[in-house]
């Protein structure tokens, strides 16, 4: 049955009310209808009483159960905006969060001083988020893009390819719990934002995270904190001389992951904040701390 654009959107505004103060039901009801129909906010409004298409019309409705289902938004959309980049996600991927802008920043201005086309891992890189944001803005980097998931490197190959960048970056399969391939070579910086969900978190978790994000890119071990002793143990061999390590971090584990950074024999540079003033990445050197 066919609608008027403004029937479609009421209706969604209506449905999201019960879950959703009447502004953010009404940012998500016209946030929908404009993807789903490819117009903007001003084109709506100016066809409000034109009617939709038919396919249009099916899309909404299914759209509008999958989010009162608390299915993300994000992968309703099958996109989501970080770093100023548009990115394909689905639900074999994380849905690159703000805070994690935090890790890409300090990546980024760590990486325009580095050498001549420095060679970057983003190890974990899921939809390729943090490595693709590196890439965009040291325009001379090579940024390798590896995960355990070949899923997930799927969508980041899907990225790379939506932003022009197959000519600096690369995906690769790799498993940040083992030793890294010899064929990967050296890098000059290795970022991740690895899993760092504790157990007891993984409990307590919403549903829109628990029943829709892969529990692979969340569950970090008993205490979270796996899979940084894995990366400095095993991927320590894979930077230059002097090479700097990157990480994201969960609220709260910034000493616990400083910790193991020193005890594996890097100086700790810089660990900065997110926009919500809690702190979320560190940058280190290994084996000296680097000159002024």
């Amino acid at each position: 049955m066919v609608k008027k654009f403004s029937q479609l959107y009421l209706e969604a505004r209506r449905a999201f009310l019960d879950s959703e103060g009447p502004e953010h039901a009404s940012l998500l009801a016209r946030s929908l209808l404009c993807y789903l129909s490819g117009k903007t906010p001003e084109q709506l409004l100016a066809d409000r009483d034109k009617y939709a298409w038919e396919d249009l019309c099916d899309a909404m409705e299914d759209a509008v159960r999958r989010i009162l289902a608390e299915e993300p938004l994000a992968y309703v959309l099958g996109e989501w905006d970080f770093y100023g980049m548009k990115l394909h996600v689905d639900r074999n991927v994380l849905i690159p969060r703000d805070d994690t802008c935090a890790v890409a920043g300090l990546a980024i201005r760590k990486g325009l001083f580095l050498d001549q086309e420095p060679r970057i891992l983003d190890l974990c890189t899921g939809s390729g988020c943090i490595g693709l944001a590196v890439a965009k803005r040291v325009k001379d980097a090579r940024v390798t893009l590896a995960d355990i998931s070949k899923e997930a490197l799927a969508v980041a190959r899907k990225n790379i390819a939506l932003h022009k960048l197959t000519g600096r970056v690369s995906c690769v399969q790799a498993d940040a719990l083992a030793e890294p391939a010899a064929f990967l070579g050296k890098f000059d910086m290795i970022v991740s934002n690895p899993p760092y969900i504790t157990a007891k978190e993984m409990e307590e978790l919403p549903v829109s995270v628990k029943d829709y994000e892969p529990h692979l890119a969340l569950f970090g071990g008993e205490d979270g904190l796996d899979f940084y002793r894995a990366i400095v143990k095993n991927y320590t061999k894979a930077l230059k001389p002097g090479g700097f390590l990157c990480f994201e971090f969960g609220m709260g584990q910034g000493d616990d992951v400083c910790k193991i950074l020193e005890q594996g024999g890097f100086t700790v540079l810089d660990r900065v904040k997110d926009d919500n003033d809690i702190e979320r990445a560190v940058l280190a050197q290994y084996g000296r701390k680097e000159e002024a």
